[in-house]
């Protein structure tokens, strides 16, 4: 059974990443810094199934030097790592110039840095191993840009361009890298929205709705999968035709 990691893997977008990798038959561990009861349900149920399984393991990935010790305990706690999702972020919103500097020193540091750095030892991981799966989480106000958004804008924008880049660097190795890019998602949070404003993010889109979370779930699994064997260094884009 292949062991994929999951940061931010106790809610939402993390947490359906995670159970559509279970569903497929994977091991899949969900980092993040408590165990949601979202999780803990999710657990309980594979408990009872008979595909992959799933584990929580508790770390602040804003703890950026103890993040090699965390690598290598999942390495000898689960052996080879084959993938690795890097989901967890902050999606503080805010205008630049009013924004606090701590802010923007934390979303930078959890949004760009953490995952960097989580990479860097899981691939050092999988070069040992003679390959792997990266699948960066991004967003389409990576190229997009939306008003109020300018530093997490950045934090994707730069993910984005880690991605392309690694994947020249590590391909030779058998590892390949890529991104999902997600739009508006129908969440709880875009179900906070007014009805005018969710009908006109519908209204932008080639498909007329939002993309779901299971959407998200399914390009990572395809991205993870053998069936992407050949593709590397691109960003394919989960947003219900938002962006055509």
């Amino acid at each position: 059974m292949r062991t994929v990691i999951v940061t931010g893997g106790s809610r939402g977008v993390g947490l359906g990443i995670a159970r559509n990798l279970v569903t497929a038959g994977y091991q899949v561990i969900a980092v993040a810094r408590r165990e949601s009861e979202q999780l803990k349900c999710a657990m309980r149920q594979k408990e009872t199934s008979q595909q992959g399984s799933l584990f929580f393991k508790a770390f602040d990935l804003e703890d950026t030097p103890a993040i090699p010790g965390f690598v290598k305990q999942l390495r000898k706690e689960f052996g080879s790592i084959h993938g690795l999702v890097n989901n967890a972020g902050l999606g503080t919103s805010g205008i630049l110039a009013t924004m606090h500097d701590a802010q923007i020193e934390r979303l930078v540091r959890l949004n760009t840095v953490s995952p960097i750095i989580v990479t860097k030892y899981v691939v050092r991981s999988m070069m040992a191993d003679g390959g792997g799966r990266i699948v960066n989480v991004a967003s389409i106000v990576s190229f997009t840009g939306y008003s109020g958004l300018s530093v997490y804008s950045a934090t994707k924008a730069s993910i984005v361009g880690f991605t392309r880049s690694l994947a020249r660097e590590v391909g030779p190795l058998g590892i390949n890298v890529n991104a999902v890019a997600p739009g508006f998602l129908d969440t709880d949070m875009t179900e906070n929205l007014s009805g005018q404003k969710r009908d006109q993010i519908k209204r932008r889109s080639a498909l007329q709705r939002l993309a779901e979370v299971n959407d998200v779930g399914n390009a990572v699994e395809f991205l993870l999968s053998d069936k992407a064997r050949n593709i590397t260094g691109t960003v394919l884009t989960v947003d219900a035709g938002n962006t055509a």
